[in-house]
């Protein structure tokens, strides 16, 4: 049996950094954005990179705006910027000869 949250609804917030993650377990009452998640996790303070304008947000992997509202057990996700541009990063290995494989590898060859 699992109990509600008659005042209001239970969230995390992640931030995936290369090194570890944090993660922040709230409670924000009904009708909660993920912007007022984001704000109330102290996420924003701790790592001023974050940029409500230029970051992308998620909820279980789905991209979510802002003024989202939450639902009781929802996982914000903060996602950080690509550190390269995947088109631009496959047509310097085109450039470079390089050819990208598909599948087991050397184990195909045999």
């Amino acid at each position: 049996m699992t109990a509600s949250n008659p005042a209001g609804v239970r969230v995390e917030v992640v931030y995936a950094l290369s090194e570890r993650q944090e993660l922040v377990p709230l409670s924000l009452s009904e009708g909660a954005t993920l912007k007022d998640a984001l704000e109330a996790s102290g996420l924003l303070q701790k790592y001023p990179e974050i940029d409500l304008a230029k970051n992308k947000f998620g909820i279980y992997a789905k991209l979510s705006k802002p003024d989202t509202l939450l639902r009781d057990r929802d996982r914000i996700e903060i996602y950080r910027p690509l550190i390269a541009d995947p088109k631009e990063m496959r047509k310097q290995r085109a450039s470079e000869g390089k050819v990208m494989k598909k599948g087991a590898g050397e184990a195909d060859a045999a």
